[in-house]
């Protein structure tokens, strides 16, 4: 039998990886790996659990919430079409989805075709300025290189007299204005190392877990 538990750890990933696609193809092995519709957003994460088989989920959140109506489920892979999801006498049945409906990451590695600015984001740095953008609805985050800092700023970059909010996270030489949508930015809460490529492309790679992602910038951006 082919028989697997899923950690809080994971659970967490998961809930993640749905809020970037609400599907996901599972590969053999201990890698989870998905990409937005859009293709601006691809994120990947090294597990403690090995997954059986390849299988498709449609709706990730529908399947971890199927998940949740358990204390402590065991998902059982026998069966070629579909999980069973048990624990005591209970039973669910959850059919894989097609593969060729769900939009998956290329297959090879990414990495980035330059590495221009690079600076740490903690926890505490990306809550506030996500909260700022809540509070003063503000869509776009940009990354911005001037008289020796680089800092934070959520703005609405379309209008001159936007509110915006700063935070002072690193040194530069150089000058630049990276741009991203807040919308773009779904991370789990943790430390990120984050490099930039003027090539309009980024890399936040968690402090606290084996977790990337890569995140398109916005194609107004600017460097030197």
């Amino acid at each position: 039998m082919i028989i697997m538990k899923l950690s809080d750890k994971t659970l967490s990933v998961l809930k993640n990886f749905s809020g970037i696609n609400q599907s996901i193809l599972f590969k053999q092995g201990n890698k989870l790996r998905t990409i937005s519709v859009m293709k601006n957003i691809l994120a990947e994460a090294t597990i403690t659990e090995d997954f059986p088989k390849d299988f498709g989920i449609y709706d990730l959140n529908q399947f971890l919430n199927g998940l949740g109506l358990h204390k402590s489920p065991e998902l059982d892979f026998e069966n070629d079409g579909y999980v069973v999801i048990r624990e005591g006498k209970m039973r669910s049945k959850y059919f894989f989805a097609d593969p060729n409906v769900i939009v998956t990451p290329p297959d090879k590695a990414i990495n980035l075709p330059s590495e221009d600015v690079c600076f740490e984001l903690s926890t505490e740095q990306m809550d506030k300025l996500l909260k700022a953008a809540a509070v003063y609805q503000l869509p776009d985050i940009s990354a911005v290189g001037e008289a020796g800092v680089v800092k934070l700023v959520v703005r609405d970059k379309k209008n001159d007299t936007s509110n915006d909010f700063s935070i002072v996270v690193g040194e530069t030489d150089s000058e630049f204005v990276f741009n991203f949508k807040v919308e773009n930015i779904k991370i789990l809460p943790g430390t990120y190392e984050v490099v930039v490529s003027q090539k309009l492309l980024s890399r936040f790679q968690s402090k606290n877990h084996d977790l990337c992602y890569y995140i398109a910038l916005e194609p107004d951006s600017t460097f030197g």
